[in-house]
């Protein structure tokens, strides 16, 4: 996949498409790992070197936004994003190189029925992240 697609629903959201943009866009759409902010600077700087935090931080957030990528909560307090899933898919993040795998398929009915009734709340979703080692870091 390319990152035309995001650039152009950004372009029909009122969003201009910068130089420094379309390197964030292109980093974040490219990856298979969870990329901190920094990361994406690091990275989308190779490709636009006058690139500034700022607008890192900036398309980031025009993305979540447009739900084209999701915030990764690391076990380091540091958070990440990733490509957004299609559908209810949950996470496996690997704690060594930050790789990440969607998955579906969770039976948590059951538990998020006991809890609504021990707590009184009426659960209406839930964000499910498994942490571990890939194959690769294994």
């Amino acid at each position: 996949m390319t990152a035309i697609p995001w650039l152009t629903q950004l372009q029909e959201n009122g969003y201009r498409l910068t130089e420094a943009r379309r390197a964030v866009v292109e980093t974040v759409q490219g990856s298979t790992h969870a990329l901190t902010p920094l990361q994406v600077f690091d990275l989308a700087r190779k490709k636009y070197p006058a690139l500034g935090l700022v607008s890192v931080y900036r398309t980031l957030e025009k993305l979540e936004e447009l739900h084209l990528i999701q915030r990764v909560h690391q076990p380091s307090g540091c958070q990440a994003f990733i490509s957004a899933g299609s559908g209810h898919q949950h996470l496996l993040l690997c704690q060594n190189c930050g790789k990440v795998e969607f998955f579906e398929g969770d039976d948590l009915e059951v538990l998020t029925e006991a809890i609504a009734r021990r707590t009184g709340y009426q659960i209406k979703e839930h964000w499910l992240q498994l942490f571990g080692l890939c194959q690769n870091c294994q």
